[in-house]
């Protein structure tokens, strides 16, 4: 708890501005595209996430609209085993760029093979959820995009709506945290490796971004809106990660590297993987603070987890001491952001159990 994290702030004006489009945010700042477009939906039947179905547990493809009108798709996943009447159920949604066939979808699984209805989703405009142009983010369209799905699991049958929570990871964890704040019908929030998009893009990482950067980018996405509005195609691209780590000694570029651009965490439907954001998704965060209201969730509980070694620690921390009793910090030892995105043996499931079974009883 008494790391000096600010030692790895990224000084680099290159390597801040590529951190903030790999998933981390959509603030481009003059990078091109290193590759195409994520996939949209592609509905075959097949199992096509990143880790391995559970045979404790039945999986379906769920639709259900958000308030806007989007239609989203989720993966729902219940344990095979149900008891008769109802259960408690969590909505679950990340990492920021992410789709519901990497982290979220696992989280959701893994919480259903204990005893939880789970429902892992895509965000508007991602994945095989609607929305035009695609790729676009929104800190209000987003934290919606979860009360929809608070909505689906209220009306779902074998769903006692009284128990239903959320789990938020990465840049979906600041956003999990600002709809709980909002929506009361949640009874109990968890984030892992929680990231505060309006704040890193508004300030940049450590907040280092000087008011005469924020103008600057604030200028260039401006113009990008012209460049956009006048072309016939998609908006432009922010750029996402490279082919490649030839020529990269980055740890933080390498740690996202290693999950979305191997077979550990690649999908064609991830943004993240592939082309990155809309170049100018970054304007809604930038005047939108996400977290201003977060001591509103209490009095129900909330768990921010967050790894020791985190290059995104900073957020939780400052997420936990802005936010009002119950709260639980948990820092897990020698652990990285990513590393709670899929590694089992670190992500602490029995804490997630132990929390959501005690706050939705």
């Amino acid at each position: 708890m008494t790391d000096d994290i600010t030692s790895n702030a990224p000084a680099d004006p290159a390597r801040r501005d590529l951190l903030l489009t790999t998933g981390l945010g959509a603030a481009a700042l003059g990078l091109g595209a290193f590759t195409g477009a994520a996939a949209q939906a592609q509905e075959t039947g097949e199992w096509d996430k990143t880790f391995p179905k559970s045979d404790a547990v039945e999986h379906s493809k769920v639709r259900f609209t958000n308030r806007y009108g989007i239609e989203l798709v989720g993966d729902l996943y219940i344990p095979a085993d149900r008891p008769e009447g109802t259960m408690p159920a969590l909505a679950v949604a990340g990492p920021f760029g992410a789709v519901k066939e990497q982290a979220s979808g696992l989280y959701a699984q893994t919480m259903a093979e204990r005893g939880f209805i789970a429902l892992a989703f895509d965000g508007s405009y991602t994945g095989e959820s609607g929305g035009e142009p695609r790729f676009v983010a929104s800190p209000d369209i987003n934290s919606e995009d979860f009360m929809a799905a608070v909505d689906f699991l209220g009306l779902h049958e074998a769903v006692d709506r009284e128990r239903i929570g959320v789990i938020g990871v990465c840049g979906w964890g600041g956003l999990a945290l600002n709809a709980v704040a909002a929506d009361k019908r949640v009874k109990a929030v968890a984030v892992t490796s929680m990231y505060d998009m309006s704040r890193v893009n508004a300030r940049g990482y450590y907040d280092a971004m000087t008011d005469e950067q924020r103008s600057e980018l604030l200028t260039r996405l401006s113009l990008q809106r012209w460049d956009d509005a006048a072309s016939d195609g998609a908006p432009a691209l922010a750029g996402g990660l490279p082919e490649t780590l030839d020529g990269i000694d980055d740890p933080v570029i390498t740690m996202y590297w290693n999950y979305y651009k191997t077979d550990r965490g690649y999908h064609p439907r991830s943004v993240n993987s592939n082309g990155g954001w809309n170049v100018t998704s970054a304007m809604s965060f930038m005047n939108m603070p996400q977290l201003t209201y977060v001591n509103e969730i209490s009095p129900r509980p909330a768990l921010i987890i967050a790894g020791s070694d985190a290059h995104s620690r900073y957020f939780s921390e400052d997420a936990y001491a802005a936010a009002a009793e119950p709260k639980e910090l948990m820092i897990i030892d020698g652990a990285d952001h990513v590393d709670l995105y899929d590694q089992v043996d670190i992500i602490p499931f029995d804490t997630l159990q132990s929390f959501f079974e005690g706050h939705l009883s």
